[in-house]
């Protein structure tokens, strides 16, 4: 794809996924996260080809004028957007799939304790939000979710939504998600079956509503009673009147 053609599909990207974007001149000349984007093509190609130190300094002047930083080493999908663009870190070995998106101050980075594949693999139409931390050598499958401020250290299914930290998944393919186990061997959580879930939920509701209508009859017997030895009083107390 010519370097023309992407641009126009970026600034698309934006007029889609950004509500407060105007027409396609102020999204070309005002959006630093495209510029960072734009600019990465050139020093990935430098760094392919052998010419890594020119490369790395190109970045560095990239991340001096933009507020990002992406290592020319990573490889990013199309139509990656990055929304207000300050803060954000890509390292070395991330891989980012199509239609992603990232907002302000995420990083995708390492943990120290790797080596070889050190960063995340992002698969396609992933959000991270502000703040987020994805961090080693995981993977976050297709259509995922990641909320502000989360910090991810596992790998995450499709289809999922993410928060907190650690980072763990609460919704997947669209039902809520009560609990989870993780594989250490594989690296990646093993998440329940969503049907089961809901099943459970339902046996949960059906054992409230049985213990709830034990608890009406106990006190409909209590009141029989009551009524039944207030009835013989007065009916003892008129025996004496007569």
């Amino acid at each position: 794809m010519g370097f023309i053609t992407t641009i126009k599909e970026d600034i698309a990207t934006v007029k889609r996924n950004d509500p407060a974007a105007q027409n396609g001149l102020v999204i070309f000349l005002s959006y630093p996260g495209l510029h960072a984007k734009w600019a990465h093509t050139p020093e990935h190609w430098l760094w392919n080809h052998g010419a890594r130190s020119i490369a790395r300094i190109f970045s560095q002047i990239t991340r001096f004028m933009t507020g990002v930083e992406i290592h020319p080493a990573a490889q990013i999908g199309r139509r990656f957007f990055i929304d207000h663009a300050m803060g954000v870190v890509i390292g070395e070995t991330t891989i980012v799939g199509d239609d992603c998106t990232l907002y302000q101050g995420v990083t995708l980075g390492g943990t120290g304790n790797e080596e070889g594949k050190r960063h995340p693999t992002l698969g396609n139409n992933v959000t991270v939000g502000s703040g987020a931390k994805v961090l080693g050598n995981i993977h976050i499958g297709d259509n995922v979710r990641i909320g502000g401020n989360s910090v991810v250290v596992k790998d995450v299914p499709p289809n999922s939504t993410v928060v907190g930290v650690p980072g763990r998944v609460v919704r997947r393919n669209g039902c809520r998600v009560m609990a989870e186990s993780f594989d250490a061997k594989r690296h990646r959580e093993s998440m329940p079956d969503p049907v089961e879930e809901a099943s459970l939920l339902n046996r949960e509701g059906i054992a409230d509503n049985a213990r709830r209508i034990q608890e009406l009859e106990q006190q409909v017997r209590e009141l029989t009673d009551l009524v039944q030895t207030l009835a013989g009083a007065e009916n003892n107390r008129h025996a004496k009147g007569r």
